[in-house]
Order: structure tokens, then C-alpha cells, then sequence
């Protein structure tokens, strides 16, 4: 059974939460060439392609090159379908020779140490997508949207998120430099952050105003739909009359839980999202009989560090229930990952869908734009103020 995850890009966590788009894992095979002979040169070759200069420029490299000692022909290979792969622009869509290829996996199965921060790239700049909440790069006052220009010193332009996981990740204890630009500051600041096993809580709600359920979600992980029916369970029990859902900084993860959570808000049958491929097809998630929760009057909360599976959830309830968003433009990560095994542990990740709101709204790069726009400046951080949530709570109570 292939799972789909709303993956962001990468994790920089000790358990990676898939972010943005979803993904599959399917075992396909390919054949590469061996180590220092071509072999399959014809094979799968697609027709109407004229390969002749590919093979003239890889003969005069054999023939002309200086240093033959480094003319590896499996890296030679490796290269060739990385510059294939990256030609297409889309930081999603990435190639994984064998060493990248298995610590990928091992950032699925949440195996390494880290600092709490989710990368992605934006405009062709590593970007902060949301801190994670209590780790050390949330206390140290990273925040979403902030620029990593160096990475221990040395520059990230060009970097590939994957590479940067590589370079950020590490043992528990260690530290790492993460060199960070923000638009409010003139300067670079360093952060020296050190890694930890980052223990991340799905859900957590506190009554304000004496009768307003502030219910935040901080991921889409696998313990998600336990703790939000635990909340919303004691919710229901409570004296809470109207709900406030804080998706900030939530970084996404399992589609399913996206669903799941929308069932609580809506009648069953509704269209949650609807994912289109490039050949044309389409595919329609929606809601579960459940509505537990869609008596409540909800305003949702929403910024920068929003992406993926919370986007598909802000934007089902607004497009379904008109539901007041309040707060900045979401991240905008929409896209589907598809992972296919390739020869000698290689593997190549494959943007193959997108997702769309109810309303068929592209959520990719786009990101959900909020009903009311309200920023939160570094002053806001400094003193603890937060003027979202606030003006959250003067909407609500006029529902």
C-alpha cells in the first residue's frame, strides 16, 4: 500500500515530517552502467531523441581531458542525470545518487539528530519554512521566513535542500552555525544551535476568554489524529463555545490527517482537496462522517510557516465554510513527490501532481491568502505580543 504524504521538502528534525504535496514509494527498476564500462547505451531510450551530442561531449572528455584519474564513469553517469533533473527548475524534483539516496530514507524514518527547523527553497534561496515548536532553533529565535546564507561558514547559494539537511543534521550535542538573513534585519546573524532529538507535539488547546477553544496543530504526524480527537473529545465537554484553530508554523505531513481533521469541521462528502496530474487525471479527497466540531463559529490562524497539509485544511474550511483566515500568505507548498528505486541504491524523487482547494485553487507557490492580513513584527516577538491571535479573538466573538 503506498502511503502519500504532504512532504515540504526536508526536515531538518530527528523525525522527519513530510511536508507539502504527498509521496509515494514505489520499487521500479532501472539499469546504470557499471563502473568504469557503458553498458545499455540504447536501452529505454525514448523515440525521436537524438542523443549524438551527448556521446560526442562524454568521448571528448575520454579523449582530451587532462586528469584521466577522474573520469569516474559511475559519477560521470551520476552527473548527467543530475543536470537532466535540475534542468527543470523544480527544487522538488531531485536525483539521489546511492550515498544521498539511503540518507534520505533515514530522514523518513526520522533517524538523525537536529535543531527543530524545516528548509525549503524559495526563489532559489534556503529559506526557514516553520521552526519547530520548544527546539533549539525556535528558543534561539529563528523564524519562518528567514534566508540561511552560510551553513558552519560556508555559503548556501546554489545548495541543494537536500545537501543542506546533509551539512545541518548530525549527532545530539554537536553544534552547528546557521548564518541567517530577515528581511526586518540589515544584518546577517549567526545562531549557533546545538542538535537534539526533537520531540514534536501533533496538538494542544487552551480556553481563552473564558469560553474560545484556542486549538493549535503544530504537524501532520502519525500521533495527529489520536491527540486531535483527545482535544476535540475534551473540547466538546468543555464550556468552550467558538474555536480558534492556530495552524502557524505548521509545516504539514500525512494527506490523511488533512482529512481527517476537516471531517471534524464539515458534513461528511465534501471535497477536501483535488489532486491533478499532468496527463490530465484528477483525484478528489473528502471528508469522513464525523462533523464533531462544525457547530462551533472557527476563525483559523495561518502565516508564512503554514504549508502543505495545513494549507489544504485552511483552504477546504474557507472554501467550504467561508471560514475567517487570519494572518499572513501560507508558504505555498502544493506539489505531489513520487519515489522511484533506480540501480545501485540511486533514486529519483518526482513532482507528479499538484493540489487544488475545493474551490480549484492552486495551492503551489501561490499559498493561501489570508481573509484578514495581519503581521506580527519582530517588536511582537521581542515582547511576546501577538497581534494575530488577538485580532483572531475580537473576530470570533462576534460569531
Amino acid at each position: 500500500m503506498q502511503n502519500k504524504f504532504v512532504l515540504p521538502s526536508a526536515l531538518i528534525i530527528a523525525l522527519v515530517i513530510g511536508f507539502g504535496g504527498g509521496m509515494y514509494f514505489q520499487k521500479s527498476r532501472a539499469t546504470t552502467p557499471a563502473l568504469q564500462a557503458i553498458v545499455n547505451q540504447d536501452g529505454g531510450k525514448p523515440d525521436g531523441v537524438d542523443f549524438a551530442i551527448f556521446w560526442d561531449a562524454w568521448n571528448l572528455l575520454q579523449k582530451n581531458y587532462v586528469d584521466k584519474s577522474k573520469l569516474d564513469t559511475q559519477k560521470l553517469v551520476y552527473g548527467a542525470i543530475d543536470g537532466l533533473v535540475n534542468s527543470i527548475g523544480d527544487p522538488y524534483t531531485v536525483f539521489f545518487p546511492p550515498k544521498e539516496s539511503k540518507a534520505f530514507a533515514e530522514q523518513i524514518k526520522g533517524a538523525f539528530g537536529g535543531v527543530g527547523i524545516e528548509i525549503g527553497n524559495r526563489e532559489n534561496v534556503l529559506t526557514v519554512i516553520a521552526p519547530i515548536k520548544d527546539s533549539p532553533a525556535e528558543r534561539a529565535g529563528i523564524r519562518a521566513g528567514d534566508k540561511i546564507t552560510k551553513i558552519d561558514g560556508t555559503s548556501t547559494e546554489g545548495i541543494s535542500v537536500e545537501e543542506a539537511v546533509g551539512k545541518i543534521r548530525g549527532t545530539k550535542g554537536t553544534t552547528v552555525t546557521l548564518s541567517i538573513s530577515r528581511e526586518s534585519a540589515k544584518d546577517l546573524k549567526d545562531y549557533k544551535l546545538t542538535r537534539d532529538t526533537i520531540k514534536i507535539p501533533a496538538v494542544a488547546w487552551k480556553m481563552l476568554d473564558g469560553n474560545v477553544a484556542h486549538l493549535q496543530v503544530y504537524v501532520f504526524n502519525q500521533n495527529v489524529d489520536d491527540e486531535f480527537k483527545k482535544a476535540a473529545d475534551e473540547i466538546s465537554r468543555s464550556s468552550a463555545t467558538r474555536i480558534v484553530l492556530d495552524l502557524r508554523n505548521n509545516p504539514g505531513g500525512l494527506l490523511d490527517s488533512a482529512v481527517s481533521l476537516s471531517s471534524y469541521f464539515l458534513d461528511a462528502g465534501k471535497v477536501v482537496t483535488t489532486e491533478k496530474f499532468g496527463n490530465g487525471l484528477e483525484n478528489a479527497f473528502k471528508t469522513e462522517p464525523n462533523g464533531k466540531l462544525k457547530s462551533y463559529p472557527l476563525v483559523i490562524l495561518i502565516n508564512k510557516g503554514s504549508a502543505s497539509a495545513s494549507e489544504i485544511l485552511a483552504g477546504a474550511l474557507h472554501d467550504q465554510r467561508q471560514v475567517t483566515l487570519v494572518g499572513e500568505t501560507s508558504f505555498g507548498k502544493g506539489s505531489v513527490q513520487q519515489i522511484d528505486e533506480l540501480g545501485k541504491g540511486s533514486s529519483l524523487k518526482i513532482t507528479i501532481a499538484k493540489w487544488y482547494t475545493p474551490n480549484g485553487v492552486s495551492i503551489n507557490e501561490n499559498g493561501i491568502k489570508p481573509t484578514v492580513e495581519v503581521e506580527r513584527s519582530d517588536e511582537d516577538y521581542e515582547k511576546e505580543r501577538d497581534p494575530q491571535l488577538d485580532k483572531a479573538l475580537e473576530i470570533i466573538k462576534n460569531l
